[in-house]
Formats: structure tokens, C-alpha cells, sequence
């Protein structure tokens, strides 16, 4: 079982509110099982962090990185989250929202390439 901050649950509630562009346009082609017949959820409170996009049974973050992102302060950050949640045995894949907004098909074969290269699901 990951850790849970039930004080970042409303937090996580109203990002799914307010997705942007791109995460809603990644959602649209995760959700209902439509790749690799995997459940993803969106807005996932892990441990003390809020993370995109999760898929539990290939042990997935997926990260949809705006421009503050590639900052330094954002970089630092980006890498103490990563570090935690792969401390957790979890994958973390990145993407930003030029990549998801501009070459969504890209985008979606990295990902399915990846889940068919996870040894869990084969």
C-alpha cells in the first residue's frame, strides 16, 4: 500500500478540476482502460505529493511537466519527487506539454512501449 496524505485529498480534487490542456487531453486517451487495458487515475496523492497520472498494476507515474518545470528550483524539486516515489519502487515518465499537445500519438508509443516492456504485466 503507498503512503497517503489525506490532507492533500481536497487539494487533489480540485486539480482534477482545473487539468490543463494537456492533461486532459493525455486523459482522454488513458482513462477507461484504452491503453494496455490498464486503469490509470489522475490527481493520486502519494506519500506528500500529487502526481499527474497513476497506474497501479505497472507501478506508472506519469508527470506532465509545464514550463516551471525547467526551471531550477522546478528541476530540484522534479528530482527530490522522482527520487521519493522511485524509493517506492515506482517508474516515473515525463512528459512536457508541448510533447502531449503536439505529438500526442508520440507520446501515447512511449508509454505502450513501456507498459509492454514491464515484466509485471507480461
Amino acid at each position: 500500500m503507498l503512503p497517503f496524505n489525506k490532507k492533500l485529498k481536497p487539494l487533489a480534487r480540485t486539480l482534477r478540476s482545473n487539468m490543463t490542456d494537456a492533461e486532459q487531453l493525455i486523459w482522454s486517451k488513458i482513462r477507461r482502460k484504452q491503453i494496455g487495458n490498464l486503469q490509470f487515475y489522475r490527481q493520486k496523492n502519494i506519500g506528500n505529493y500529487i502526481v499527474d497520472f497513476y497506474c497501479p498494476k505497472a507501478k506508472l507515474v506519469m508527470e506532465i511537466d509545464g514550463g516551471q518545470h525547467y526551471e531550477s528550483n522546478g528541476v530540484r524539486k522534479d528530482q527530490a519527487r522522482e527520487c521519493y516515489l522511485q524509493g517506492l519502487g515506482l517508474t516515473v515518465m515525463r512528459f512536457s506539454n508541448i510533447d502531449i499537445l503536439k505529438n500526442i500519438d508520440g507520446v501515447l508509443e512511449r508509454i505502450g512501449d513501456y507498459l509492454k516492456s514491464t515484466p509485471t504485466l507480461l
